[in-house]
């Protein structure tokens, strides 16, 4: 970290492509695209870049007076994920007898091109600005070099042919790219792969990224490339098999269906007897805390194994597990608050998909609505190195203390039965991205190949398993020859339960 009397002297020096002065100290949006230029690093210098916040252009301080709650909100930009891939960067404030100075220094990033809010910034000088499409292919070709991490690697055999471009066009470059600048852009697909991390150029092939997300069958180059699903009728894995269900295909569609199906078939509410004359609704888990650590599962698991990430329900707990122990910087004596990304692409691609909300955080959020629900903390076995697995209690079968195990015994008394406060019913469930855009276009009666055009879509298959199957399972759409399904005629209409969502 750099030192106060190092402060001193930049203050003194005038700005050029390493350092920034600015005297806001709200204009975060001004803030993020320094800290994404400087992790850029496209004079490619190698060092480290420094933003002073609290210092005018000329040089002298502002005056500025440093609040715990400026340090915090300036310490979020790292976390909140609109900079992405994340940047290296530390945060620091000094005290000079005309004012204080916040320091943010950001080390060059091995992942170029990093974005904030879809928009490539760099420095060129002492100016900031939006990348051209030359300067990001630089910024992907100088990422290439540096490429470590397993879903950035070349996946040797693989062509555009594996993969559903029209997901990737039509779905996901709207999601990750700045309208203005998708507007403009003339690349090929090829180059807008890459840009994204999707597509080595250099070996003229998709990164096992491009494949998890948009491969045709990602099992095929990744053998563990799924997530396997069972529910046990008793509490260990010799009792019968209730049910079961293996997630494959690109990532677009395992994670929308994963999502669908832990809100509708794992979390459920039950009325459960606390005394002779009253019962109380109990939801066995929180829906939020459930997909979290199922996504966070898929996202820091070892794709380099042939094991599939596990996700196994007995009667009275879940358990999760995924290939791969704590990685990088993450150990037990520092988990949760530590954390490293195994597969940074990944984890991009799903903050924008908006399967993670807030990085560094969602475990100690798991925690606090696992008890809000009513369950025990969930608990992380970190001591096995191969694999990372958490298991969660079932909630209505701890207040009905109805089961037990050898590893794990809640003890429930009569008196935190009388005042576990009842759970309120769960609204309505939440509707995915691609249906909610299909409600939105559907003002009337239209057929299939009508939807698949309002909507810019090419792909049948995608449209079916996105769009139009999950409307229809959930009530929000109906068929208008619901008695002649495969008709060529057929119609769809919006329902009122959808109507509530336009």
């Amino acid at each position: 970290m750099v030192t106060k009397d190092e402060v001193a002297d930049l203050i003194k020096i005038p700005e050029s492509n390493r350092i920034e002065r600015t005297i806001s100290i709200n204009n975060t949006d001004k803030f993020s695209e320094a800290i994404c230029a400087f992790a850029n690093d496209f004079p490619n210098t190698g060092m480290t870049g420094y933003l002073l916040i609290g210092v005018k252009d000329e040089g002298g301080l502002s005056g500025l007076k440093v609040t715990d709650q400026i340090l915090k909100n300036i310490g979020g930009l790292r976390s909140e994920g609109n900079i992405l891939p994340q940047p290296v960067m530390t945060i620091e404030a000094f005290s000079f007898p005309d004012g204080d100075v916040i320091v943010i220094e950001v080390q060059p990033s091995s992942f170029t091109p990093v974005r904030y809010k879809g928009r490539t910034w760099i420095r060129v000088g002492p100016r900031k600005a939006i990348a051209n499409e030359t300067e990001e292919r630089i910024l992907t070709e100088k990422r290439a070099s540096n490429a470590a991490t397993f879903d950035m690697r070349a996946c040797i055999g693989a062509s555009l042919k594996d993969m559903k471009l029209d997901l990737f066009s039509s779905f996901y470059l709207p999601k990750a790219i700045a309208p203005e600048i998708l507007k403009n852009d003339t690349r090929n697909v090829r180059e807008q792969l890459a840009s994204l991390r999707f597509y080595d150029l250099k070996y003229d092939c998709p990164t096992n990224a491009g494949i998890l997300m948009f491969g045709i069958n990602p099992e095929y180059y990744m053998p563990g490339a799924y997530v396997q699903h069972v529910q046990f009728g008793g509490l260990t894995m010799g009792a019968n098999i209730i049910n079961e269900n293996k997630f494959t295909g690109d990532y677009i569609t395992i994670l929308s269906k994963l999502d669908a199906f832990i809100e509708t078939s794992v979390v459920q509410k039950r009325p459960v007897p606390v005394s002779v004359l009253r019962e109380e609704t109990v939801r066995n888990y929180p829906y939020w805390a459930i997909r979290e650590l199922v996504m966070n599962a898929v996202m820091h698991r070892d794709y380099e194994s042939n094991t599939p990430t596990r996700f196994y329900e007995f009667a009275n707990r879940l358990e999760i597990m995924n290939p791969g122990g704590l990685y990088g910087n993450a150990n037990p004596e520092n988990f949760p608050t530590v954390n490293a990304y195994r597969n940074p692409v990944v984890a991009e691609a799903m903050k924008i998909l908006g399967y993670v909300n807030r990085f560094s955080r969602g475990v100690i959020r798991v925690q606090e609505e696992l008890e809000e629900n009513g369950n025990k903390k969930a608990m992380f076995n970190l001591s096995k190195i191969t694999v990372f697995e958490v298991l969660v209690t079932n909630a209505v079968e701890q207040v009905k203390k109805e089961w037990k195990t050898d590893d794990i015994t809640p003890q429930v008394t009569p008196q935190v039965i009388q005042n576990t406060p009842p759970v309120a019913p769960q609204d309505t469930p939440p509707v995915t991205p691609q249906v909610k855009s299909l409600l939105e276009v559907l003002t009337e009666e239209l057929g299939r190949t009508e939807l698949q055009e309002k909507l810019g879509l090419k792909d049948k298959r995608n449209f079916n398993e996105l769009y139009l199957n999950p409307a229809l399972e959930q009530g929000f759409v109906e068929r208008k020859f619901p008695d002649k399904p495969n008709s060529r005629l057929q119609k769809y209409l919006i329902t009122e339960k959808g109507k509530q969502y336009k």
